[in-house]
């Protein structure tokens, strides 16, 4: 590729200082075809993009290359060897190429495997009512003149993405369980499952309503039961669910 300044140093030569074509490629290190081609169009840029590249050398070990690949990335992060571990392994099996021909090698297979892998997502969908997200937030309010940390409860509708927040002093299996019963009492009905980060101790709950309103819904004793969830509207992607059974 010749830049600009390249190009205007070869037009100005030849332009301005009458320099031959001999000249300018024996004093500017270029070739005589690249001087003549920059002289004869009106081009700022010239780019050269090979269309095939050539791997005589790891052309037969295409194969091995691509199941060390494969199976590399199919392990866990702490567990995968780099690019040099996996060109070591290539050159015990009598592979006698360098290891920029790997490299461009494993660039371009990890590209199509992402493009492959992107083209196979499946959009994550939740029917109206069918799940709700939990979890907890750390923010600082200023209480009577006074700094202080107060732990937030987010009940989210998986479809709707409508939320429920309310502050606590503390998180507790208490309070985890009065948030869901006063986020239940607001959304004026019950999901099907929850969804919980690991570090989230789920309620203990007995079922989903019914569409008459019985069944063993979560609730606190003496709280009123809510009936199912009216329709929502757009979907949500969650975590890890607990089914309430």
């Amino acid at each position: 590729m010749k830049r600009v300044d390249t190009i205007a140093r070869v037009r100005r030569a030849f332009h301005i200082r009458g320099w031959s074509m001999k000249k300018i490629a024996r004093d500017l290190h270029l070739s005589r075809n690249t001087v003549r081609k920059i002289l004869r169009s009106g081009e700022t840029d010239f780019t050269y993009e090979r269309e095939r590249q050539p791997m005589p050398r790891i052309g037969p070990w295409q194969g091995q290359l691509e199941q060390f690949l494969s199976t590399n990335a199919g392990k866990p992060s702490r567990e995968r060897l780099t690019l040099i571990r996996i060109f070591e392994e290539l050159r015990g099996l009598g592979y006698e190429g360098g290891y920029d021909a790997v490299r461009r090698f494993a660039k371009a297979w990890s590209q199509n495997r992402g493009a492959a892998t992107a083209e196979a997502y499946v959009p994550l969908y939740y029917a109206p009512g069918e799940a709700c997200q939990f979890d907890w937030s750390h923010e600082v309010i200023l209480m009577s003149g006074v700094t202080v940390t107060v732990k937030v409860a987010h009940v989210r509708l998986c479809h709707s993405r409508m939320v429920f927040a309310r502050a606590y002093m503390r998180e507790s299996q208490e309070t985890v369980l009065d948030a869901h019963d006063r986020a239940f009492a607001f959304f004026r009905g019950t999901c099907t499952r929850g969804i919980y980060d690991s570090e989230v101790e789920p309620p203990l709950v007995r079922g989903p309503l019914s569409e008459d309103g019985g069944g063993g819904g979560l609730h606190r004793q003496g709280a009123a039961l809510q009936p199912p969830l009216p329709a929502d509207v757009q979907p949500l992607s969650g975590r890890s669910a607990v089914h309430w059974a």
